[in-house]
């Protein structure tokens, strides 16, 4: 069984358009949950495009009534992020190595680079002093597994944009390099979530294929789907691929 984290940045970015607080992220939230859902996720973003400081905030008190549900917060370490984990502590920390204006995340990170894995040390100390697990958003990358452990990450998140493009053109070999990366970091002694363009129509492909995926975190297609099915169907119909 596969957890299922709701990414609820596309609602914030709806409201964003008006000043009339609707549609609500925290009710977004909350009826994901209410319907079965493993956890919330939000990536705050230096520029405030979708989720903001506030929303954060009440996120993080709306899941202080779901003891069993994760929060988990992406964000690019150096560009803001360290403020949020320090004041909420949310259970999961996903490190991106996204640029401040990145229209969304596009890679992983490269820790073969000196500076990378330097820089991200004592910030991995910090957050799990403060009782959050660490995960890496990575490329899937088999030899850079291990060094995501020597770090001190607990998970990767495999970056699986790659992934559902070859899926759409219909190239099945295009999940072979993830199956290989799973492996390294089960071996590795590291936990797997997979993020980026997962889908309804793609994602019980992934599953079955790559071993040991303990998360996936969705939010584009799932919002779009909740459009045409309502939130709680959608996230039933998640669930049920995620083999829940």
């Amino acid at each position: 069984m596969t957890h299922l984290s709701v990414n609820v940045n596309k609602v914030a970015t709806l409201r964003n358009t008006r000043t009339l607080g609707i549609p609500s992220v925290v009710r977004a939230a909350k009826l994901c949950l209410d319907a079965g859902a493993n956890g919330i996720t939000i990536h705050p973003r230096p520029d405030q495009r979708h989720i903001r400081p506030a929303d954060v905030d009440d996120l993080a008190a709306l899941l202080k009534n779901y003891p069993r549900a994760e929060f988990n917060i992406e964000g690019n370490p150096f560009h803001g992020y360290m403020e949020y984990i320090r004041r909420v502590r949310p259970t999961q920390c996903t490190l991106v190595p996204d640029d401040v204006n990145a229209f969304t995340s596009n890679h992983g990170w490269d820790l073969r680079d000196k500076n990378n894995f330097d820089q991200l040390r004592p910030l991995i100390v910090e957050m799990k002093s403060l009782g959050c697990r660490v995960s890496l958003f990575m490329d899937p990358d088999p030899s850079q597994m291990p060094l995501a452990r020597e770090i001190g990450a607990d998970r990767v998140e495999l970056y699986t944009e790659p992934f559902a493009a070859a899926f759409a053109r219909r190239d099945q070999q295009g999940v072979d390099p993830y199956v290989s990366a799973a492996i390294s970091a089960r071996n590795a002694g590291l936990g797997i979530n997979a993020g980026h363009d997962l889908s309804l129509e793609n994602l019980r492909y992934f599953l079955q294929r790559v071993p040991h995926v303990d998360e996936v975190s969705i939010g584009h297609a799932l919002i779009a789907d909740a459009l045409e099915m309502g939130l709680p169907a959608t996230i039933r119909a998640y669930l049920k691929a995620c083999g829940q």
